[in-house]
């Protein structure tokens, strides 16, 4: 069984010191992509889950932005983890991931998250060996 590639979350210039200051910085967020499961982390408080890779429908770059909204946030299954605005990708899910927003379980069936490198956390989610 082959280690997780970890695909490193996208941080603005603005957004990274006050990010870091809440604990959802750099150095406690990622999204990692195994043979097992696909797991998501924003600090230690802030989102956290896990779901069977199996469970992953379908994964695609997102070329539009999202402006002014940092964090993680959604409702009712859309989720957004997002550190910047851009390098946007989007991973669908059914069954829905479970996971943790401040503590709180919630469900995602879909989840964009700000990554360095989109095209690459796409290619690992779909299954594609790099």
């Amino acid at each position: 069984m082959a280690a997780p590639r970890w695909f490193t979350l996208r941080y603005g210039r603005y957004s990274r010191p006050f990010l870091k200051l809440l604990g959802l910085g750099p150095d406690r967020s990622g999204l990692a992509v195994g043979d097992a499961d696909v797991a998501v982390q924003m600090g230690s408080w802030g989102f956290s889950g896990r779901a069977p890779t199996g469970s992953v429908t379908s994964a695609r770059v997102l070329p539009e932005t999202v402006s002014l909204t940092r964090g993680a946030h959604g409702w009712r299954g859309d989720w957004l983890v997002n550190g910047a605005g851009d390098g946007l990708a989007e991973i669908l899910f059914d069954p829905p991931m479970r996971a943790h927003v401040v503590g709180l379980p919630v469900r995602v069936r879909r989840l964009r998250i700000a990554v360095d490198d989109p095209q690459e956390t796409v290619r690992a989610a779909n299954g594609d060996v790099a």
